[in-house]
């Protein structure tokens, strides 16, 4: 072989690589653009799709009553979410708004008071004396100890403020995933086919047993996790709003945050009966302790019977899905990080056993 031939050769495959190199560029160019249109839909679409996974058994049940009218079905599922959405936000953001403007109020003209600390509460143990002591100086001069507590209280003021003005974003934001979900319900069946072709597309013959797999995952998690956490939160903040509490919807946020990472919404309940029990009558107090024992208990009945019909993911993984969703995408990725960390968790290992299954056992 003589230089000019590899001089032809080399040329060649110079001409191939530079060739190479501007199509990868100009796809990864065309990938990077589209990413950057569609980054503020990514969440919503997301969210939409784990809605549409989770409500499909409702929307197909609620299809074949209407004789095969998907779109209208459709389209009641959505409007019955959006109702139930906003009219329980509404009268949370109401009266969260109403408690702001109380304390506010009370600041500015002085008659803002904090009862004195009961005797019993001295004898509780580690907590006791300090938090009698606090709360004395409250009850006497309440200036003074906000004083005290204020780096605290700026720290918790600002995270307060930040999560506030997140949940308005990611309500707006549920609120687009909601339609989003609607126009995926009515579009199930394509959906369908879509992800099947995806997953058959990365994972071969067990494609279809995957898009099974991620769609059990999803139900599940949602209705046994997200569900449950929502409708506690509901019902917890149906309490404090009747029983006369403030800052009902801030409570009720708290409750549906803790409930979701699987702490429960007992450390916002307690404090709040037994500040009842000292500032509001009897009747109301023992009512709200009779209303906030079937809802504290709710997530014990009704989670093992919605998580029972998909997977059991540990408890470990959604907690750090939700975590690490919450700290990536605000009040949103609480929510999204669950379900995503959850499904992935599920597909590594049904991959991992698939795996397993296929090496053949050594003769002993």
């Amino acid at each position: 072989m003589n230089s000019s031939q590899l001089t032809a050769n080399d040329r060649l495959f110079l001409q191939n690589a530079v060739e190479a190199a501007i199509r990868i560029g100009l796809i990864a160019i065309l990938v990077i653009w589209c990413y950057a249109i569609v980054k503020p839909f990514i969440v919503p679409i997301v969210w939409g799709i784990i809605i549409a996974v989770a409500t499909y058994p409702l929307y197909q049940g609620l299809n074949n009553i209407l004789n095969g009218r998907k779109g209208l079905a459709a389209f009641l599922i959505t409007l019955a979410f959006l109702i139930l959405l906003i009219i329980p936000s509404v009268m949370l953001a109401a009266t969260l708004f109403d408690s702001v403007q109380f304390l506010a109020r009370g600041f500015s003209t002085g008659s803002l008071t904090v009862p004195p600390p009961p005797e019993s509460v001295a004898g509780w143990p580690i907590v006791g004396e300090p938090l009698t002591e606090f709360w004395s100086l409250a009850s006497e001069n309440l200036e003074d100890a906000l004083h005290e507590v204020a780096p605290h209280l700026k720290v918790v003021v600002s995270w307060l403020l930040t999560t506030v003005g997140g949940t308005g974003l990611g309500m707006l934001q549920f609120i687009v995933a909601v339609i989003i979900s609607g126009v995926l319900l009515a579009q199930s069946d394509t959906g369908k086919q879509f992800a099947r072709a995806i997953m058959t597309r990365f994972a071969g013959e067990r494609g279809e047993q995957y898009t099974e797999l991620s769609e059990a995952t999803v139900r599940s998690v949602a209705l046994g996790i997200l569900g449950v956490a929502a409708i506690q939160a509901v019902f917890a903040g149906l309490g404090f709003i009747v029983a006369g509490v403030p800052a009902a919807g801030l409570w009720a946020l708290l409750c549906l945050l803790l409930s979701v990472i699987q702490i429960g919404i007992v450390p916002i309940v307690l404090p709040i009966i037994l500040y009842l029990f000292h500032t509001a009558d009897t009747f109301t107090a023992v009512a709200f302790l009779i209303w906030s024992i079937p809802v504290g208990l709710l997530d014990n009945v009704l989670k093992p019977i919605l998580l029972s019909r998909g997977v059991a993911t540990p408890m470990v993984v959604i907690f750090m899905g939700a975590i690490g969703g919450f700290i990536a995408s605000g009040i949103v990725g609480l929510f999204i990080g669950a379900v995503i960390l959850s499904l992935g968790y599920e597909l590594f290992m049904e991959w991992l056993q698939s795996g397993l299954q296929t090496v053949p056992e050594k003769d002993s």
